[in-house]
């Protein structure tokens, strides 16, 4: 079963169950998804596609947090991360760190970087290796220490 199918045998869970809170970012990510397969008619979309559509969501939930946080309303604050929890639910399982510097060390050796010059080349590849299972801040932090070391 995909990513997409799973998604709405969850929306229908909750609508039985009576889950408000489920329901409203299902159907709210259910919608995100549907956007992004209008936009690339007349392709099927595809599971890798589905993954990036709740990566946006997930940074998004991530960015409101801080920013209900810095303002003091820990109430928004909460429930962002509420739907955060529920969205991070369909991702792929994160890579470890020494998981994240093995792809790096491949992707520096298969760009042939020799400085930061190369970040964007050396963080194109590994974003391809990783596969939507590395947070792209992680990625690219680890990738700078990289090419500054050499």
């Amino acid at each position: 079963m995909g990513i997409r199918e799973k998604i709405l045998e969850d929306i229908k869970t909750a609508m039985k169950e009576k889950k408000a809170e489920r329901l409203e970012v299902l159907r709210f990510l259910n919608a995100a998804i549907k956007n992004r397969e209008i936009e690339i008619r007349p392709t099927p979309i595809a599971d890798s596609e589905v993954i990036s559509v709740i990566q946006k969501m997930v940074k998004q939930r991530t960015d409101s947090i801080e920013q209900y946080k810095a303002a003091s309303r820990v109430d928004l604050a909460t429930k962002e991360e509420g739907e955060l929890g529920i969205l991070k639910e369909y991702l792929p399982a994160q890579m470890s760190e020494a998981e994240l510097k093995s792809i790096i060390e491949a992707a520096v050796a298969s760009v042939g970087a020799t400085s930061m010059k190369d970040m964007g080349k050396v963080m194109k590849e590994a974003q391809e290796k990783a596969q939507g299972r590395a947070d792209n801040k992680l990625l690219s932090q680890i990738i700078k220490d990289k090419l500054a070391a050499l």
